[in-house]
């Protein structure tokens, strides 16, 4: 039966491979440096990075204060072996988004009625949906630009009529409310990008996943700003 201190040392030490592989230059690095720098280009390492640097301290703690090769000081709760062994777990195989967020996506054309999104809004609860030019990508229509686009026809008192077409309403959008990514992004480079856009004060409503993250390809799946906030 392996200790507690055996089994975090083995995950560090898996860890810290893992690390030097990642580093182009200073492959020398200590475990510390290593995370600091790679933290910078690196979503997954950033994310975990308080408890990377956590673990080395602990790390020196046990083997600084070693006994023998059989008596650790200072051996770790169960709950920190867990946590360093699920870390590596996710460094040696990341998830990426798809097929996490593979699904069907609701496209329109910008010719289309806007009665047909607004019937899928009804029916299928969802508010946001891809719009094309033929194949050329146009933007995302949300609920908050029908919103935008009803509230300026309120002010210049014209009357809706039942053949509006999308491309009426979808001036009305904030231009960089989307974002393509590839398919083989990390999930955590995901989440990274809402937060980057919402640092910068600009709202991003949705990622739409492509192969290769190409506006023309055919699309795979759609990440919200609500799919975020229940994995960040």
């Amino acid at each position: 039966m392996y200790k507690n201190s055996d089994r975090f040392l083995t995950s560090f030490n898996r860890i810290e491979k893992m690390l030097r592989d990642l580093l182009i230059n200073k492959k020398d690095a200590s475990f510390s440096k290593a995370v600091k720098i790679l933290k910078n280009s690196n979503a997954l390492i950033k994310q975990y990075s308080d408890d990377l640097l956590e673990f080395a301290e602990l790390r020196n703690a046990i083997v600084h204060n070693k006994i023998d090769m059989t008596y650790a000081i200072a051996e770790p709760h169960d709950e920190i072996v867990e946590k360093i062994e699920t870390i590596e777990k996710e460094l040696s195989a990341p998830k990426y988004v798809i097929p996490t967020f593979q699904k069907y996506v609701y496209c329109f054309q910008n010719t289309d009625e806007l009665s047909k999104p607004l019937k899928v809004i009804h029916e299928k609860k969802l508010s946001k949906f891809p719009i094309y030019e033929g194949k050329t990508y146009q933007g995302l229509l949300t609920q908050k630009g029908i919103t935008n686009w009803l509230a300026s026809m309120e002010q210049r008192e014209e009357q809706l009529k039942s053949s509006y077409q999308i491309k009426d309403v979808l001036p009305f959008e904030n231009e960089e409310n989307s974002r393509f990514i590839a398919e083989d992004t990390a999930i955590y480079e995901a989440v990274d990008l809402f937060k980057e856009h919402t640092s910068k004060g600009r709202r991003l409503e949705a990622l739409l996943i492509t192969k290769h993250g190409n506006p023309s390809e055919r699309l795979l799946g759609i990440i919200t700003a609500w799919d975020i906030l229940e994995i960040s």
